[in-house]
């Protein structure tokens, strides 16, 4: 048999080269660790500071705080806690009779209020038939708190929609339906009223008669 013929390779001794990135606040070290023994290297290369994602807020402004609904800036002010000086803001929620302490830095949960046009896509979608789903009520209940703490305009009103009954007779509703309907109605009603710069009862009428519960209002009248 022919002998087969074996090719001989040079052995070529690379170092073979592992980078880490390690990230700080301010920088990145790239580590380059040689595995051919020689001695490990170390580069230092500046990177830019990412740009502050926080928005400036005025005195008076009404914002949205998602646990809690639209609340009213009252004050901006300062504070030094050790070596830390810290700038925060002072946001009433009138509705739930509270005041947030809420720091400039951390106000990533803040929006501002809505604008005409998506306060008008929310009557749009009050205007809608609600969405029947046969899920178990405590899963839907869940999901329905959810929406209302979201913060989004938009989840809030299809939660007042879909719990709508068109009636205000409480057997037609249980407890905890009726519940998260007036906590999701009066969160959105206040941003109603903060937007269109109108009386809670102008508001009430637009959000009733998009509702149907016009007919229902005038028939207890």
């Amino acid at each position: 048999m022919p002998k087969k013929k074996i090719k001989k390779n040079k052995k070529i001794k690379k170092a073979r080269i592992k980078k880490i990135k390690v990230k700080t606040s301010s920088k990145v070290i790239e580590k380059k660790s040689i595995v051919s023994g020689q001695e490990e290297k170390i580069e230092i290369k500046k990177v830019k500071k990412q740009a502050s994602e926080k928005r400036v807020y005025n005195l008076k402004d009404f914002v949205v705080y998602p646990k809690h609904g639209v609340g009213k800036i009252t004050a901006i002010e300062k504070a030094t806690i050790g070596d830390i000086h810290i700038q925060f803001y002072k946001i009433l929620v009138e509705k739930e009779k509270l005041t947030l302490t809420v720091p400039i830095n951390q106000q990533s949960k803040l929006r501002p209020i809505s604008s005409i046009n998506q306060i008008n896509k929310c009557i749009a979608i009050l205007k809608t038939k609600p969405k029947l789903k046969r899920t178990m009520w405590s899963r839907r209940a869940q999901e329905y708190d959810q929406k209302i703490n979201s913060g989004k305009i938009y989840e809030l009103a299809e939660v007042v929609k879909d719990l709508n009954k068109n009636t205000d007779i409480i057997a037609d509703q249980s407890y905890s339906e009726r519940q998260l309907f007036e906590k999701a109605y009066e969160r959105l009603k206040s941003e109603f009223e903060a937007v269109l710069k109108v009386s809670p009862e102008e508001v009430q009428k637009k959000m009733d008669k998009a509702l149907g519960r016009t007919k229902i209002s005038e028939e207890l009248q």
